[in-house]
């Protein structure tokens, strides 16, 4: 347990950017699930729909920390790939 007033503090800054981190990370996870989702059921268009407005939340997630740059990346090229193979 912490024994300084600043030790008590970043502890609860920690706590509040943790909480904000899950919610980015999920957020992210959320709109690659649907450009999945999309792809297994066939619907080019709704794929393409999918994965545009999952590119900026892909980037965005760089962008705050919570998804390393060549991990998006690599995860675009992948969705993209399997896009252009319906």
């Amino acid at each position: 347990m912490a024994n300084h007033k600043s030790a008590e503090k970043r502890i609860r800054q920690t706590e509040r950017r943790t909480a904000v981190n899950r919610a980015r990370v999920s957020r992210v996870r959320t709109f690659i699930k649907k450009v999945e989702t999309a792809i297994e059921s066939g619907n080019k268009e709704a794929a393409r729909d999918a994965f545009l407005a999952a590119q900026p939340e892909l980037q965005r997630g760089v962008g705050k920390g919570v998804v390393h740059k060549n991990t998006a990346a690599r995860k675009l090229s992948r969705l993209s790939s399997r896009i252009k193979s319906l």
